[in-house]
């Protein structure tokens, strides 16, 4: 089968950068030092050329064929690259930063199954399904870096995010599509205790929900302890979920450390425990761990492998109750700034007869599928 895969973008100017002349030869009634001073040896940058303002933006698709060949025409318990056997547009997104010393914004929009899919639970006009994210930041002063957002952001939980250019593998792991949320809509705060560490509290209305239930009645506290060859963030939420009650919480916790021995080499652990509690006083959990690593085998190649393993021990999560196993190894090849091409092959598998296979729903305990993806990252351009 013949397909091709057209992905949507826009070209960005990019202002190029002023060079430093080479200092030439001092004549010889005046000293060295004299001329060297003359000539700085840092030009003072190119002023804003759209007053602070920066633009940028990306697409992202991809064509994945899948073992089973179900009639379903979806990649079970995968989240954005979901449909098999033809070209598909993930997503093409714009985004515009506004950053001033108090006041800022950001804004991410776009289309594609992606922005589809991050609000498929939220009953919001459907105007909503093209922002990712939507806030103001406000700094103030002399309160030494300390920043508060108000709007959609997304979540601070899990090691991945929503954007794949951004993560090591094209596909997301299971944790991040059914352990965790996908964003909030809310306040949000950042401040840094010491040069190492940084926390964080967050009012948030309930998962994946910009209004309408539970709202401002969530509370996440976050934490990020930084040093030169890893990262340690802890993350905690907790708050009703439930619509038309504040009872029954939901609580999560999620852990993620991720350590750079070397230029070449990273690796990362994914930790997470979720718990619901119904109204009827029973609940559910669900939890797992993910590890990865990628290692850059040359200046245009690198390669990701990841395993993890998830047990949904209610239901609540994926509708079955079932331990579930993933494997992924991903091949990435850099042809510039702006253009990324990934080869993946993932393995999921499952205790319990999970997986459609062919005409046949639910007869398969695993599933095999291989995906190549493109990039474009445009910009930035400020």
């Amino acid at each position: 089968m013949k397909a091709t895969l057209v992905l949507c973008g826009a070209i960005f100017a990019l202002c190029a950068s002023a060079q430093t002349p080479a200092p030439g030869s001092a004549p010889p009634d005046a000293p060295a030092q004299a001329a060297a001073a003359a000539a700085p040896a840092t030009p003072p940058p190119d002023p804003p050329k759209y007053d602070g303002w920066v633009f940028s933006g990306m697409a992202d698709g991809y064509i994945t064929l899948n073992s089973n060949h179900p009639m379903s025409n979806s990649n079970q318990l995968q989240n954005f690259d979901i449909n098999w056997g033809q070209p598909e547009l993930s997503m093409a997104m714009f985004t515009v930063d506004k950053s001033d010393k108090i006041l800022g914004i950001h804004v991410d929009a776009g289309l594609g199954e992606t922005f589809r899919l991050i609000h498929a639970s939220d009953p919001q006009p459907e105007g909503f399904r093209y922002i990712k994210q939507m806030y103001v930041i406000l700094k103030p002063t002399n309160m030494h870096g300390a920043e508060f957002d108000f709007g959609e952001f997304v979540t601070s939980a899990g090691a991945e995010v929503i954007e794949s250019s951004s993560n090591w593998n094209y596909s997301r792991s299971l944790l991040f599509a059914w352990a965790i949320p996908y964003y909030h809509f809310g306040l949000r705060s950042t401040v840094p205790v010491t040069k190492t560490l940084t926390v964080g509290v967050q009012v948030v209305n309930a998962w994946n929900n910009l209004w309408g239930n539970n709202d401002l009645k969530n509370v996440g506290i976050t934490a990020a302890y930084t040093k030169p060859k890893y990262t340690l963030n802890a993350n905690y939420y907790v708050g009703p979920n439930h619509p038309g009650t504040t009872q029954g919480k939901r609580n999560l916790f999620d852990t993620t450390l991720q350590v750079n021995p070397t230029s070449k080499a990273s690796f990362y652990i994914n930790y997470d425990y979720a718990r619901d509690n119904a109204i009827s006083g029973s609940s559910s959990s669900w939890y797992g761990i993910a590890g990865a690593f990628r290692y850059q085998l040359a200046k245009k190649f690198a390669i990701a492998p990841r395993i993890e393993w998830f047990d949904d021990a209610n239901g609540f999560s994926t509708g079955t109750v079932q331990k579930l196993k993933e494997g992924t190894i991903t091949g990435e090849y850099k042809y510039n700034d702006h253009l990324v091409a990934r080869l993946e092959y993932r393995h999921d598998a499952s205790d319990k007869a999970f997986f459609d296979r062919g005409a046949q729903p639910a007869s398969a305990k695993s599933m095999n599928t291989a995906t190549l993806g493109f990039v474009y990252l445009l910009g930035p351009l400020k």
